[in-house]
């Protein structure tokens, strides 16, 4: 599969910013049928750049024979390395006024109507809450129409869940840098059907790749541990055939842990992502750091995909999944939670952009590198559930003064999350009874 660059051709850009006063810019146009009357029309291709959707593809067709006309976005930006899934609690009809992108490949779900908008059923939209009603109630069944339009009085909560393999779809963050209680986001491997849909797979690869899934997978744990496992795959920044890497490792004074790096020869895109070798531990670990200068920053982190980021000092808390498991330093781990709050930020760019947001969001940034630098003292907790995370002691097998470890039982939630809700766990029946004496 092929993605338009922003590299230009002879030099120059494909994708321009979009300006009223360049007179030389004018859009392209094609002949092309009328899927109305089958007759010869026009049609006009604009490359331009827009808040958030970044490099975009405008189309407008017009035919002079019957008067129809059709026009559309399409985004032109590369899919993301991980899907993303976002879950809303819409609470209050503030709510309603949240910005929302959603990608042509992404799937609307409202569970409490059970109402689904399957991927590649409508065009990629950049819109609200309450357009996305708006947009359904007018495209859908109309049995739901009313139903929907209900949500828009908020007169009890409903969930909306954004589903979007590609991992382009967004969904606003009021409250940033700080959590959004009401705003779940996790992200997930494609399956092969996925990445089929997308382009990313030939259908027949889907097949063949289904195949050997049910044949039984070798188990020898010996042979792995000493040799370094290679399997083709796509880039995730240019789509090219590349090769990802997989190698099991002892993490000293800690356990074993799958590294997984992805190498791409023709763009250069590097990854990495870190993978738990055991099971789920007993109890769940909340390991906090005292940063006290610049050195601290060399400290080697494993954060697992089911770790939560909290820096006190600052007022926030990354949940988990919105950064995927890594093996890097702590100022790589600052720097991912830099470049997710404001960086990849779509609503701090253009029109979308509130003043107010924006110097917020850039004084976080700030705040973020004057930790890396040893200027700012501040604590760093990587709390999680599953106990599968690790941060450096430079004092091992000595403690380290500036490094705390609590371990605790799981509540009911928190096992629902890493899908233990079976286990009858004491941390589960201390909830059960409690959910019993406010019964009474």
């Amino acid at each position: 599969m092929s993605v338009i660059s922003e590299e230009g051709v002879r030099g120059e850009n494909l994708f321009k910013d979009i300006n009223a006063e360049d007179d030389d810019w004018q859009p392209t146009e094609i002949e092309s049928m009328c899927m109305n009357c089958h007759q010869n029309g026009m049609t006009r291709l604009l490359l331009t750049k827009i808040p958030f959707f970044k490099e975009v593809i405008v189309s407008s067709f017009n035919c002079t024979n019957c008067n129809w006309s059709d026009t559309e976005v399409q985004s032109a930006g590369r899919i993301q390395e991980q899907g993303v899934c976002y879950t809303l609690k819409v609470k209050t009809k503030l709510d309603l006024n949240r910005e929302v992108v959603k990608a042509d490949s992404a799937t609307t779900r409202i569970p409490e109507l059970d109402f689904e908008i399957p991927p590649f059923t409508q065009k990629g939209a950049l819109s609200t809450i309450e357009g996305l009603l708006d947009r359904a109630g007018a495209e859908k069944i109309a049995a739901f129409v009313l139903r929907l339009r209900s949500l828009k009085e908020v007169g009890e909560e409903f969930t909306l869940v954004i589903e979007d393999p590609s991992g382009n779809s967004f969904v606003e963050n009021p409250a940033a840098p700080r959590r959004d209680e009401a705003l779940a986001v996790t992200h997930f491997k494609r399956s092969f059907k996925q990445d089929a849909q997308l382009g990313l797979r030939a259908d027949d690869d889907v097949e063949e790749e289904e195949e050997e899934e049910e044949e039984p997978a070798a188990n020898d744990l010996d042979t792995m541990r000493g040799e370094v496992l290679a399997f083709d795959t796509n880039c995730p920044e240019c789509c090219a055939p590349a090769s990802t890497n997989m190698k099991l490792v002892q993490i000293p004074h800690f356990k074993e842990v799958i590294i997984m790096a992805t190498n791409c020869d023709a763009c250069g895109h590097r990854t990495n992502e870190v993978k738990s070798g055991g099971a789920t531990e007993d109890l769940g670990t909340r390991i906090t750091l005292r940063v006290t200068g610049a050195a601290d920053m060399t400290r080697d982190v494993l954060k697992s995909e089911t770790c939560n980021v909290a820096i006190p000092e600052l007022e926030f808390e990354l949940g988990m999944g919105a950064v995927c498991g890594k093996f890097t330093t702590l100022e790589g781990l600052l720097a991912d939670v830099k470049d997710l709050v404001v960086a990849k930020n779509p609503f701090v760019c253009g029109d979308s952009g509130g003043s107010d947001r924006v110097r917020k969001l850039r004084a976080f940034g700030e705040q973020i590198d004057r930790i890396v630098a040893g200027e700012l003292e501040a604590r760093v907790v990587l709390d999680d559930p599953a106990g599968n995370s690790y941060l450096q002691n430079v004092y091992a097998p000595e403690p380290d003064p500036e490094i705390t470890v609590e371990r605790y039982t799981r509540t009911y939630e928190q096992n629902e999350d890493l899908g233990l809700n079976d286990m009858k766990t004491d941390g589960y029946q201390e909830e059960e009874k409690k959910k019993e004496e406010e019964k009474d």
